[in-house]
Formats: C-alpha cells, sequence, structure tokens
C-alpha cells in the first residue's frame, strides 16, 4: 500500500431529499475516516436544492474525522451540476465523488488514491455487477454500446459512478463549465494519463433512488448531443437512403405504368409513404433542433449552477 499520509482529498457528495439517510451516512464517513488520522479528508456535501431538512441534518450532525462543508444551491440544477459545484471550490490534490446511498463502499477512496499515486491523472471505479431490473439493465448495456461505438471507444460496458482525478484535471473542469453534458464524459475524454479500479455495487440502506426515467432520457440526449456526431449523421444518412428508396419506387411505378398498365391508385399506399415521410422528416428536425438549442443554450453564457450559501462545520 502506499503512503497516503498527509494527502488532502476531498469528497464530493450530493444531497437531494435524503434526510433519513444522512446519519447513515455521517456515521459511516466519521468510521471510514478516523482510520487514516494522517489524512486530510475534506467531505464537500452539496445540497441540490432539496425540499426536506436534509442540510438542517447535516448541520446537527458530529463530523469528528474529516473536515466538512455543505454547500447549498439555489434550485435543484441536477447531480451534474451538482458535483461541478462541488468541485469548484475542492481544495483537495485529489477529488472524488460519492453519494449519499454509501452503494459505492468509501474503500474506493482509498484504493484509486493508491493508483494515482502510480502516476495515473483519472482513476475510474467500474461496477463488476449490480442488482437492477431488466429494463434497467437493458437501457445501461444499450447506452454503454452506443457510447462506446459512437463517442468513446474506451468507455466501460458497464458504466461508472465514481472517479477520482488530481489538481490538473480539476483546473481543466474549472475552466470549461458545460451546461446540458455529462462531467463523466467530459473527464473520460480529456486524455490524460487513466487507469481503473473494479468493484462490487452495494444496496441501497434507506430512501429511494433519484435516478428517474426522465433523467436517464435526459443523460441519454445530452451524451450523444454533446460528444457525439452520430445524431447529425445518422440523420444525413436516412435522408440519403429515403433519396434512393424513393427514386427506386418511382422508376418501379413508371415501368409498371409502361409496360404493364396495371396500377390502381391506392390511398392506402400513399397515406402510408407520407406517414413514413413525414415521421423521418420530423425526427430528422427534432434531433437538428437538439444542437441548435444547445447552442443558443451555450451562447447565452447562464450559469450552469448558482451557490446560494456555503457552510463550513
Amino acid at each position: 500500500m502506499h503512503d497516503l499520509n498527509k494527502t488532502k482529498i476531498s469528497v464530493i457528495i450530493p444531497i437531494y431529499n435524503e434526510y433519513e439517510g444522512i446519519p447513515y451516512l455521517v456515521d459511516n464517513l466519521n468510521a471510514f475516516f478516523v482510520q487514516y488520522p494522517e489524512m486530510e479528508p475534506e467531505v464537500i456535501f452539496v445540497n441540490d436544492g432539496s425540499r426536506d431538512h436534509s442540510v438542517e441534518r447535516l448541520l446537527e450532525m458530529k463530523h469528528g474525522s474529516y473536515k466538512a462543508k455543505v454547500i447549498s444551491l439555489s434550485r435543484n440544477f441536477g447531480s451534474h451540476a451538482a458535483l461541478r459545484a462541488g468541485i469548484s471550490i475542492a481544495g483537495g490534490e485529489l477529488v472524488c465523488f460519492n453519494y449519499a446511498d454509501l452503494q459505492d463502499p468509501l474503500e474506493l477512496i482509498i484504493r484509486m488514491a493508491e493508483k494515482t499515486k502510480e502516476g495515473s491523472d483519472i482513476v475510474w471505479a467500474h461496477r463488476e455487477s449490480t442488482k437492477v431490473s431488466f429494463g434497467e439493465k437493458t437501457f445501461s448495456s444499450f447506452y454503454a454500446y452506443l457510447m462506446k461505438k459512437f463517442a468513446f471507444s474506451n468507455f466501460p460496458e458497464k458504466g461508472f459512478d465514481i472517479v477520482m482525478f488530481n489538481r490538473k484535471v480539476t483546473a481543466e473542469v474549472n475552466s470549461n463549465v458545460e451546461a446540458n453534458s455529462s462531467i463523466f464524459l467530459q473527464i473520460l475524454g480529456m486524455g490524460f494519463r487513466q487507469d481503473s479500479i473494479s468493484y462490487k455495487k452495494r444496496e441501497r440502506k434507506s430512501g429511494v433512488s433519484k435516478w428517474t426515467l426522465s433523467k436517464k432520457v435526459k443523460l441519454f440526449i445530452d451524451s450523444f448531443v454533446a460528444f457525439s456526431y452520430a445524431p447529425i449523421r445518422m440523420v444525413t444518412i436516412v435522408g440519403i437512403s429515403m433519396f434512393f428508396v424513393g427514386l427506386l419506387w418511382t422508376i418501379y411505378i413508371i415501368f409498371r405504368k409502361i409496360f404493364f398498365h396495371n396500377l390502381a391508385s391506392g390511398w392506402p399506399a400513399l397515406m402510408s409513404i407520407l406517414m413514413i415521410g413525414f415521421g423521418i422528416t420530423n425526427i430528422s428536425l427534432g434531433i437538428i433542433a437538439e444542437y441548435l438549442w444547445r447552442t443558443l443554450d451555450a451562447s447565452r453564457r447562464r450559469p450552469v449552477f448558482i451557490i446560494d450559501k456555503i457552510v463550513e462545520l
């Protein structure tokens, strides 16, 4: 094991309506970091617009074996924006993420930190297995396949939730705060020296997952629009394909009309062609609109997150 003494590590934990799980979270943090008295851990809790009393409960708890800060955002900006807010004030030599449900064990912090001592700028924690429904598993596998094929060849098949990186990466993230984007994919695409470890995800002890279907769909769209030209290329390919299909169909109709004279007019066939054509057109326009909207959003330069207040514990 490499010597991690006097290493300052910032652990960023987004908080959104986690009132019931706060005692479990804080107790585990205290029990974990007390084992490393020479380390300088800093835990940054980012309150992402919680509507319960999560912040008040955090302030009431005793944070004994680590320094703690609570950042409150002005409203709910989403988990990726909350992570970016934590990075913006993190003072550690190393920065990593974790989550209030502690499905990702705290021991990952030490394992990833050891990897950085071997020379890596970025260390990923890949899930070996996780108990999820068939639908969630299918969505994750499909998402990983598309990302690996069209965006990042080094994208892990089972995805990732946890990453640790050094000050070099922190500076790059803070200098380019992207809206409607995945912070994980931004870090993955930086090209610094990277390594990985694997682990088994634990079951959630309390509360319910905030990773809803709408958030998954948004991440899916953001990932491809922000990091891949595949959707816009697909529009071009579909348009060219439909043009040639239409051309062949036209030649076929003319041939039948000239040589056989047996074509009867049919509204069902015409309606089918029109519906398919308009459907493809609308899908294509929707994809183009996603790019245009994101370009407009970026040009406005609105803040990705707004910090309301910071409390040091």
